[in-house]
């Protein structure tokens, strides 16, 4: 089993032409009502909505998903980054 990793998954709406290749390789990756490529948020921690980006952090095991779907668009319009955990505490 893979650990839990927080990482933020980033739709550049600009860049988005609507081809889709994500929604088969992520379900949380909808179509918005633009017809462009949104996230379907309702497991994220946090979301950030502009008329430039969809942004959503999750901290689960799928962010090799993510990674899948980001890579299948073809106008590279998604980010995938881990976030650091520079609060959690860490020992040195």
């Amino acid at each position: 089993m893979t650990e839990p990793t927080s990482y933020t998954v980033t739709v550049d709406r600009d860049a988005c032409d609507g081809v889709f290749a994500c929604l088969v390789r992520d379900p949380r990756f909808v179509e918005d009502d633009d017809g462009l490529a949104g996230i379907d948020a309702a497991d994220a921690e946090a979301v950030e909505r502009t008329d430039a980006s969809v942004a959503a952090t999750f901290a689960d095991d799928r962010i090799d998903d993510a990674r899948q779907a980001a890579a299948a668009c073809p106008l590279d319009a998604i980010t995938v980054e881990a976030v650091e955990a520079a609060e959690a505490g860490a020992e040195p």
